[in-house]
């Protein structure tokens, strides 16, 4: 309800604006490091740290520099860190088959990783892209058509492949129907009682991917594009629909992607739904602010500062963003 407030002079509304103290002290909204989630690209090898060209800022990390990545996570308050593979093109086939090997790139990651900083919460990718020859994140079929029954057996296996690992939570954004519940059916027989399911529940046809799919090195390997199983950008009853049945099915927490292009989508499921719902600030909004800061004499610690904190006030519970580190690192 909306209060009748006093007339002016008796009520100034520029009075609770007059210093920082006092819009710290009223601020509606607040940021800190655990509501984010730093993504991290894994690369085979040792000592290996590449830049990613269309992520200035960011890297591809072997496994024992990216420890040393997330201890300083860790040490600076972030509580989870999202893991992504990218593999060599040899290690690719149509089916993603080395999503199922228990030694693959990933796994050996989440092993290692939780040796080294055990608390760290380790959120993966449950998705064929990084493993298929076709960048499409399921099993095609003949005429180019991503299955979706087939493709949920496989995604089955690579849950339970990293969940043995050790990941925490595991987050599909395949986009394929029916996945949560199967997969969460499968945790349940394997007695993976605590792995949790971050579901990526309304994922968009969203021409914000480039950067990333850059970095896993599955651009260019796709040669159709995913608006028949990603979600329509012109929609947000239909991304309501996707989110009830993911968790009916046994989601614990949803993503929306990408991020602030869709913060009415972000208000309305977190109006409609009394669950942990996150956002993924995805690499084009990364390279637009981090160019634009370049580029345009956008005041980048407050830019990113801005952009977060829009998250928070449309409902999110967290963040996942390439800015977490950096940002966390600010406020430190």
């Amino acid at each position: 309800m909306i209060q009748k407030d006093a007339a002016f002079p008796n009520c100034r509304m520029r009075r609770l604006r007059s210093s920082a103290s006092i819009r710290d002290m009223v601020a509606e909204t607040s940021l800190s490091a655990s509501d984010l989630i730093q993504p991290y690209f894994i690369l085979e090898g040792a000592h290996q740290k590449e830049a990613i060209s269309s992520l200035p800022g960011q890297y591809r990390f072997s496994i024992d520099l990216l420890i040393e990545e997330v201890q300083q996570c860790y040490d600076l308050g972030i509580c989870a860190v999202a893991l992504f593979p990218v593999l060599s093109p040899d290690l690719k086939d149509k089916n993603g088959s080395e999503a199922l090997n228990p030694d693959n790139l990933i796994c050996r990651a989440i092993r290692a990783l939780k040796d080294a900083v055990p608390d760290m919460l380790l959120v993966t990718d449950i998705a064929l892209d990084p493993y298929t020859s076709h960048g499409h994140d399921g099993l095609i079929d003949a005429n180019g058509y991503m299955q979706n029954d087939e493709t949920i057996d496989i995604l089955i296996g690579q849950s339970l492949n990293q969940a043995r690992a050790g990941a925490d939570i595991l987050a599909p954004s395949d986009m394929t129907d029916g996945r949560i519940g199967k997969i969460r059916a499968e945790l349940e027989n394997e007695k993976l009682h605590n792995t949790m399911l971050m579901s990526y529940a309304a994922k968009y046809a969203s021409h914000f991917y480039g950067p990333f799919r850059d970095a896993v090195g599955s651009n260019t390997a796709l040669k159709t594009d995913k608006s028949y199983y990603q979600m329509d950008f012109r929609n947000s009853d239909e991304a309501l629909r996707e989110i009830a049945l993911d968790l009916q099915e046994g989601a614990d927490m949803i993503i929306i992607k990408p991020g602030m292009p869709y913060l009415d989508v972000i208000q309305r499921a977190a109006k409609a739904f009394s669950v942990p719902i996150f956002a993924y600030q995805v690499s084009g909004e990364y390279a637009m602010l981090h160019n634009g800061a370049i580029e345009c004499g956008f005041d980048r610690d407050k830019i990113i500062f801005e952009s977060l904190i829009a998250f928070k006030r449309a409902g999110c519970t967290g963040i996942l963003s390439y800015f977490a580190k950096e940002f966390t690192q600010k406020i430190k």
